[in-house]
Formats: structure tokens, C-alpha cells, sequence
């Protein structure tokens, strides 16, 4: 049996993990509440400064006017749509690293899985930009079958979120097969089980917590992300892109319009928790 911590040990952890927590606690919680209570104050429409001012009429107008409902779905099916077309492309992918790939490959397969990881943000998003263009790589390689390139808008947003979030869904998914033992997978083939009733009934229960989990973060950078709509986007609205252009004009309104992905969030972490998922990581 491990021994006891002592008080010595747990004052040294304590003092080790203050600092942090104090930091996270300050600057990450102590802003964000801030930022929601600003939410309630209001703007003077005649020199645009922000009037401390108790009220909800922030909120009361995010309700009803129903471009800023619209805006709200929209970002949401798109951050739902992310999540959805990542898990799908990891599985097969993290599949072959963890289960198919020899022991040599698996590392230089990771490598590539991290690569893009180590490029700019802006510069992954501008080299989609080219690509999904009129001349772009995406339309030449299409037209030969009579096809053209979805071009700007919420379906090049969708491509370049997946893109851009596509290894923090791979990595835990992988993590996870590569832990799955390989007993369970030749006691399912001797009693008879095939390639499709083995993934469906010994695979993916081992690996839905690590795709919950990987869907945290895709779901949540795809509902704050604000910079690929700019450049890939076209006339499309986000969430992210309406904050920010409110924020130099109206900084309560977009305190209240930032509530929104918070809260949203904050249910879908308390769904993943509920189902249990991120109990087993």
C-alpha cells in the first residue's frame, strides 16, 4: 500500500499548486465574471460610453431580435457539424495508427498527426483561403468530374474548423486504442464476431470517453473561433465575428452575445460529465 502523505508533503503541494490556481482563479474566472457583468450595463447612444447602469436590456434584445437568434443556431450547427465530421475522420485514422500500423510507424505517423499543429493559426487559415478560391486546388482537382469547389462560406468555414481542430480529436482517440487490450479483440473474433460487429459492440465503447472528450474541445474552438469566418466565411455571421465587431461599439452588447457560448459550453461539458465519459479517461 502507497504511504500516507504527510503534512510536510501536502504543504509542499499545497504551495506548489497556489500560485496557479491563484493566477486561474484571478485572471481567467475573475474576467469572465467581469465580462457577464458588464452584460447588464448599457450604452449611451449619443457618446457611445458604457453607463453602469443595472438592466437586461442587453439580454432582452439578444432574445427576441432574430438575427442574433439566427447567428446563434448557425454558429451552433456549425461547431455540431465540426465535431461530428472530426470524430468521424479520426476513428479510421487513430484505428490504423494504434491497431494497424506497425510499431515503426506509429511515431512518425503521430509526428505528421502534430505537425500542423506547429504552424500559425492564420497561416493553415489563409492556405485554405487559396486553396478553396476560384483557381484554388480544391476546384481544379473537382472540375474533371463537372464539380467545383464549395468556395467562401459556411461550408469552406466547416472544412477549415475540421481541418484546424482535427488533431486534438485524433490524439485521445488514438491514446485510447492504443490502451485497448488485444485480447478483447481476438475474444471477439473466436466467438464469431466480424470487422463491423467488433468496432460496434468492443470498439467504440472503449472509445467513446476519449471521442467525448476530444469533442470538448472541436465543439468549444469551433463556437468562439471568430477568425476563419473572416477569412473563408464570406457574408457569413458568427457568434465570434458579431463580439468582436460589437465590442469597439457596444461592449455590454457584446458582453450578453459572448453569455451565449459560455452557457452553451458550460451544458455541454455538464452532458459529457452526466454520461459518464470523462470518468473512465
Amino acid at each position: 500500500m502507497p504511504a500516507a502523505p504527510t503534512p510536510g508533503s501536502r504543504l509542499r503541494l499545497t504551495a506548489l499548486l497556489a500560485p496557479p490556481l491563484l493566477w486561474l482563479t484571478l485572471a481567467y474566472l475573475g474576467s469572465l465574471a467581469i465580462l457577464l457583468l458588464s452584460a447588464f450595463w448599457t450604452t449611451d447612444s449619443f457618446t457611445s460610453d458604457v453607463v453602469h447602469t443595472w438592466n437586461t436590456d442587453n439580454f432582452h434584445e439578444l432574445l427576441t431580435t432574430p438575427v442574433y437568434r439566427t447567428i446563434a443556431l448557425r454558429t451552433l450547427s456549425i461547431a455540431v457539424a465540426v465535431t461530428v465530421v472530426d470524430a468521424l475522420l479520426a476513428l479510421p485514422m487513430a484505428f490504423f495508427m494504434a491497431r494497424v500500423a506497425g510499431r515503426r510507424w506509429r511515431r512518425p505517423l503521430l509526428v505528421a498527426v502534430l505537425t500542423p499543429l506547429w504552424a500559425g493559426y492564420l497561416v493553415k487559415a489563409y492556405a485554405w483561403r487559396v486553396m478553396l478560391g476560384e483557381n484554388g486546388v480544391v476546384g481544379a482537382a473537382l472540375a474533371p468530374f463537372g464539380l467545383h469547389g464549395p468556395g467562401y462560406g459556411t461550408t469552406a468555414v466547416v472544412i477549415v474548423l475540421a481541418y484546424l481542430w482535427l488533431p486534438y480529436m485524433i490524439l485521445p482517440v488514438y491514446a485510447a486504442l492504443e490502451r485497448l487490450p488485444e485480447r478483447m479483440l481476438e475474444a471477439s473474433a473466436d466467438l464469431g464476431a466480424g470487422a463491423w460487429r467488433t468496432l460496434r459492440s468492443v470498439v467504440l465503447p472503449v472509445v467513446r470517453p476519449a471521442v467525448l472528450a476530444g469533442s470538448v474541445f472541436t465543439f468549444s474552438l469551433s463556437l468562439g473561433d471568430y477568425l476563419t469566418v473572416q477569412i473563408v466565411g464570406g457574408k457569413t455571421q458568427l457568434l465570434g465575428n458579431v463580439i468582436a465587431s460589437q465590442v469597439t461599439l457596444d461592449l455590454p452588447m457584446a458582453a450578453a452575445l459572448s453569455a451565449v457560448p459560455v452557457v452553451l459550453i458550460v451544458c455541454y461539458l455538464a452532458a459529457v460529465r452526466r454520461a459518464g465519459a470523462l470518468d473512465s479517461l
